[in-house]
């Protein structure tokens, strides 16, 4: 048993040298299809002119790009580190590629999963171990309850982390880094919540001690709200999208290193006015025969999956009363942002009649912004805006700003408001969903066998008031 103890912290010591992360493996094979499948090396030449552009990856070196990198490559001790920021900005890609610079030497990534079960398989995956699972004292034992289930498991996968950190901090005089990717599937009930608060406890305690950095990356806001509750050492980076100059320069970037010609500036303008910064919607444009016809199918395409989502029914039935209550907050709220946003335009467009601000200022209008107490007052139902940003319907940052999830849905949003009688359906809803409420808490009392002209005498008794 000795000699099995010692060999599962050499087998998650094999886990954090060069080239082992399995991710990495994985991102590394795409990427290597993606390039063999472009006409050439010399489209990675072409687009080394282009201002911002990466030379060894399809989208621009972020400005957070630097601090991950320190992070990623065990630089910063002391503290550990949550990167948190809508779904398709780059989050991952930035990770990925800070590893790439140490060939995940030092370096564990592990993607998270809503059922612990599955997590427990694939934090193990991760660190190279079986959890005594590779024994042959294995074929003949039995789990027993009193092991607590997938929580326990991870438990001891991480005390045997610890171990092994320790180890390495007297070989290597820096700290072990564990990324846990995509914390906000964890499901936001008990068990989540737990198993959030567990390993943040373990990322107080090694950074504390200067052994390990754990890095976590959300696109919801709710891991960081549980977090800040309990934190002493997080460092916190807010990934956004790219600006207009920069998401400009990252289009033309991919539409080169996908073998096409260098797109009009007029092209690139409009699709940056469709799709916005958003990494993710570039990059599938850019592969795209007619880059500026597929983002006009996105942003369709995001119209009606939102009307699916939270969709008006003017006349629901009693059934649907909870739903409708929740979508008509939601379109009031996004109402709000196509009218700050209307009147922000409104305002750069006086200016440049007037000449105090030039035209391309009306392409750098950003997203409307209201903070999260101004959302409060006008949904009146602030409960409902952790389902609206799990949806990705809006999104909420560090400083309790909420903005629109992306500029695929805000365009979506302002379509639909700006439709044929759409304040006349919110209010007939609004009404409905008062109405069904009043029928709700409306009783109806009936009796029987009483003759004609006879009269039923009651009582009512309050507790402390009168009695009537």
């Amino acid at each position: 048993m000795a000699w099995y103890r010692e060999n599962v912290l050499w087998k998650i010591e094999k886990a954090f040298a060069a080239g082992y992360d399995p991710t990495l493996a994985l991102s590394a094979n795409a990427t290597g299809k993606s390039g063999r499948s472009r006409a050439g090396a010399s489209g990675g030449e072409r687009t080394r002119h282009i201002q911002g552009a990466s030379r060894s990856t399809q989208h621009v070196r972020r400005g957070q790009q630097d601090e991950i990198d320190s992070a990623i490559q065990g630089k910063e001790v002391g503290r550990y580190f949550v990167l948190l920021g809508p779904k398709g900005t780059g989050k991952t890609k930035m990770i990925l590629d800070a590893m790439r610079t140490v060939d995940a030497e030092g370096v564990a990534m592990c993607d998270m999963h809503c059922d612990l079960e599955v997590f427990r398989v694939r934090l193990g995956k991760a660190l190279n171990y079986q959890y005594s699972e590779d024994t042959q004292a294995g074929l003949f034992y039995r789990r027993v309850p009193r092991e607590g289930g997938a929580a326990m498991d991870i438990e001891r996968a991480l005390n045997k982390l610890e171990k092994v950190a320790l180890r390495n901090l007297q070989k290597t005089q820096k700290p072990l880094v564990l990324v846990l990717n995509n914390v906000h599937y964890l499901s936001h009930n008990e068990d989540g919540r737990n198993m959030l608060s567990q390993l943040q406890q373990r990322a107080e305690a090694w950074a504390a001690s200067g052994i390990l950095t754990m890095v976590f990356s959300s696109d919801d806001f709710w891991p960081f709200f549980m977090m800040r509750q309990q934190e002493s050492r997080m460092h916190v980076i807010s990934v956004y999208d790219l600006s207009t100059e920069e998401a400009r320069n990252a289009a033309q970037s991919m539409c080169l290193n996908a073998g096409k010609r260098p797109q009009s500036p007029e092209a690139l303008t409009e699709l940056v006015q469709i799709v916005g910064g958003r990494l993710t919607y570039l990059e599938k444009a850019a592969r795209s025969s007619d880059m500026v016809g597929r983002a006009k199918d996105f942003l369709t395409d995001e119209k009606v999956w939102l009307l699916g989502q939270i969709g008006l029914i003017p006349d629901c039935d009693d059934d649907m009363v909870e739903e409708q209550k929740r979508s008509s907050s939601a379109w009031v709220l996004l109402r709000e942002f196509v009218r700050k946003h209307k009147k922000e335009t409104e305002r750069v467009q006086a200016a440049v009649a007037r000449g105090e601000m030039e035209e391309k200022e009306l392409h750098k209008i950003p997203l409307p912004r209201l903070t999260y107490d101004e959302c409060r007052q006008i949904m009146a139902r602030p409960d409902f805006m952790d389902e609206l940003d799990r949806k990705n319907i809006i999104t909420i940052d560090t400083h309790h700003n909420v903005t629109p999830d992306s500029w695929l849905i805000f365009h979506a949003a302002e379509q639909v408001v700006s439709g044929d009688l759409f304040d006349e359906r919110l209010d007939s809803v609004r009404s409905r969903v008062v109405e069904i409420e009043i029928q709700r808490r409306t009783r109806e009392l009936g009796f029987k066998d009483v003759d004609s002209g006879g009269r039923v005498q009651f009582t009512i008794d309050k507790g402390d008031g009168p009695v009537l």
